[in-house]
């Protein structure tokens, strides 16, 4: 019988945050960015060499294979899904505050990368993806020669 309750008040309160979000949507005219849906937030960090980006995304409570990396030109978009746990039965939950559910970050970088030289690897919670400037974006060193005269 808790059980129940509980799942009816989950139900509830997610349809209440459902309509919060689209009340919002509304109001604001664009997308709330998860902000109130079960879309997860993945912060990122993106740093740079003279060679190459590095994007590092926090998406803890992953695998490797839960995440979809697409680069196209100087766009590159990650996508991933943590997925939910299996309901315990004998448990009632009293919190949850961990999100499961999709995301997708997207990213547009000043110069274009070479797609297949993209490495990714994922460790301790951590997405890191390195991402190469194509040669034409890379600076070249110009040599200054001696003129005669």
């Amino acid at each position: 019988m808790i059980g129940t309750l509980a799942t009816r008040r989950t139900q509830g309160l997610k349809h209440l945050r459902d309509e919060v979000e689209d009340v919002l949507g509304r109001f604001l005219g664009e997308p709330t960015d998860g902000w109130l849906t079960s879309e997860i937030a993945a912060p990122l960090d993106i740093a740079e060499t003279v060679n190459a980006f590095e994007l590092r995304l926090d998406a803890p409570a992953m695998n490797a294979q839960d995440f979809d990396i697409d680069v196209n030109g100087n766009v590159v978009t990650v996508r991933g899904e943590r997925k939910e746990e299996k309901e315990e039965k004998g448990k009632t939950w009293h919190r949850t505050e961990r999100r499961t559910g999709k995301f997708a970050r997207t990213v547009t970088l000043p110069c274009n990368i070479q797609a297949d030289e993209v490495a990714a690897e994922y460790t301790a919670g951590v997405l890191t993806v390195k991402l190469p400037k194509t040669e034409e974006a890379r600076p070249k060193k110009i040599v200054v020669k001696a003129g005669q005269g």
